[in-house]
């Protein structure tokens, strides 16, 4: 397929020299400033752009900046063409991004071969990069298959929370997006890959794959002695994924699931287990989940117990502002309750 170059100069000669060279192998839009290549930007996209340096209203060094803050067009290839011969303007414009100087006037062989260079250079990138990408899904689909494996091996056999897991991982999508939305612990949570804490959220519980069935299925209340045995899941969870990640290297997913597994059941006042931390001592990620993770259990049917209705789990979360949960936290919940109970009645 032919190759599109936007010819950018506001001096007529050049744009007629220039297009005269190019329009022998490409297609050639001549344009005779920044605004109009702005304005065909907005309809086509070129494989690269040619683009003077002097330009009256907008010089060619303003016109790149805007290109590269534009996502639409930062990965269009640019090559700057200037009558300008020092050194410093050269290296200002490729700092800016430009991928070659070319000097005016020019010869029709350079101009030629520079292009065709850098035209070849730009479908390398661009096949190396859909190749990485494409293997980036593929990773992340293995990582989800595991991770649904996993949670399902769990899942299936704790008889008491059916679809406990799908559920929790909606609510903190939920929750953390409200985060973001509230400015609460921005700065904290724009620092995570969002989709991998979410996602390994599914994990929380995983350490209850070595509860024995007798505990983990009992058709009542626990004694207290079975009640300590079911509260190693939190650290047997941190131990699976620590071996997992001493196994695969220091993976942010797998950090991510530790930190929800190992510390979901710590409490803001510091009466929580495994480590009875206190306040932001716990982990960012077990405080988040420790709210969601109660929630449903108390709308959840138990051996135990009934479920408690929408409205009176809320009420218990408020309740336990400050002292089971992080206050900040339970504040953003309170907001987005209407939506926890929609994706609750979605997954029944």
């Amino acid at each position: 397929m032919q190759k599109t170059i936007f010819l950018v100069d506001d001096n007529a000669t050049n744009l007629t020299v220039a297009e005269e060279a190019l329009v022998k192998q490409y297609r050639v839009i001549a344009l005779s400033s920044a605004a109009q290549m702005f304005t065909a930007l907005d309809k086509f996209k070129p494989d690269m752009i040619l683009l003077d340096v002097e330009m009256p209203e907008m010089s060619g060094f303003e016109a790149m900046k805007i290109l590269k803050a534009g996502s639409s067009y930062s990965e269009i290839p640019v090559i700057f063409l200037t009558g300008r011969t020092d050194v410093a303007s050269e290296a200002y414009g490729i700092e800016l991004g430009a991928v070659d100087f070319i000097m005016k006037p020019f010869s029709e062989p350079v101009l030629m071969n520079r292009i065709k260079k850098h035209l070849h250079i730009d479908e390398i990138i661009r096949e190396r990069t859909a190749q990485l990408v494409e293997r980036s899904r593929q990773l992340v689909r293995l990582q989800n298959g595991i991770v649904y494996t996993m949670a399902d091996l769990v899942e299936n056999r704790d008889k008491n929370t059916g679809g406990h897991i799908e559920r929790t991982a909606m609510y903190m999508k939920i929750l953390i997006d409200a985060m973001l939305v509230n400015g609460v612990y921005t700065d904290e949570i724009c620092s995570w890959n969002l989709d991998s804490v979410i996602s390994s959220a599914r994990l929380h519980d995983i350490g209850k794959i070595l509860i024995p069935d007798a505990i983990l299925n009992k058709a009542g209340s626990l004694t207290n002695e079975e009640f300590k045995i079911m509260r190693t899941h939190s650290e047997e969870g941190e131990r699976i994924l620590n071996k997992a990640i001493q196994q695969t290297g220091d993976e942010e997913f797998l950090q991510n699931a530790k930190m929800i597994a190992a510390y979901h059941h710590e409490r803001w006042d510091g009466k929580g287990y495994p480590y009875a931390l206190q306040g932001t001592d716990i982990p960012l990620q077990g405080r988040l989940m420790a709210v969601i993770d109660v929630y449903d259990a108390l709308v959840s049917d138990r051996p135990y117990k009934k479920a408690f209705s929408h409205e009176e789990a809320v009420a218990i979360i408020l309740e336990g502002s400050g002292l089971h949960f992080d206050p900040s936290i339970t504040e953003v919940f309170i907001k987005v309750k209407d939506q926890i109970e929609a994706a609750k009645n979605s997954l029944k």
